[in-house]
């Protein structure tokens, strides 16, 4: 039995995102203090408001896009799209949320800090670098997710409505986690 080239390459790739995921979380639930950490999470609750923020920003401007939530390890928790945002949204906003999460920045500023990080490791499953992929932060800095827009005519609008999104909630991440 051989092993096929995608097989390494996926292998790879849900390697690299696993660690990527896990440093930062570990890094911010004070490790060091014993065998056993907290963790915050969002709820569903405030994930749908962030995602419904986000969609209603992008309405209000003409756009009919999709948002997508995704928790601290990068899994969809809501995916929230307008009814004639373009069906391949669905999966730009979902992809932007989960790289946004995975390198702990908002992915407009991945692409200004490492231009060529698209042409590096954009063959990797899930991972897109685009802008439109914000983090989620509560007050203290404890990265709880992020939010992927997808489907203005422009990354610089998704990310306006991502952080409008984020913004509907900002009073509730202030002094969560706290």
């Amino acid at each position: 039995m051989s092993i096929q080239p995608r097989n390494i390459a996926q292998a790879a790739a849900g390697l690299l995102a696993g660690a990527l995921v896990s440093l930062p979380a570990a890094a911010q639930d004070d490790a060091g203090d014993g065998d056993f950490m907290e963790v915050t999470r969002m709820s569903m609750e405030i994930s749908r408001d962030i995602a419904e923020g986000a969609v209603e920003a992008c309405r209000e401007k003409g756009y009919q896009v999709t948002a997508a939530v995704a928790d601290r390890e990068g899994n969809p928790q809501v995916v929230m799209r307008d009814v004639y945002a373009p069906e391949v949204s669905y999966r730009i906003a979902k992809e932007k949320a989960f790289t946004a999460v995975s390198f702990s920045v908002d992915t407009h500023q991945l692409i200004q800090d490492r231009e060529d990080v698209g042409a590096t490791l954009n063959h990797m499953d899930d991972l897109l670098f685009a802008d439109g992929g914000l983090i989620v932060e509560t007050g203290n800095g404890q990265l709880v997710g992020a939010v992927g827009v997808s489907g203005a005519p422009g990354g610089d609008i998704d990310r306006d409505c991502a952080q409008a999104g984020i913004d509907a909630v900002s009073d509730r991440l202030e002094f969560a986690g706290m």
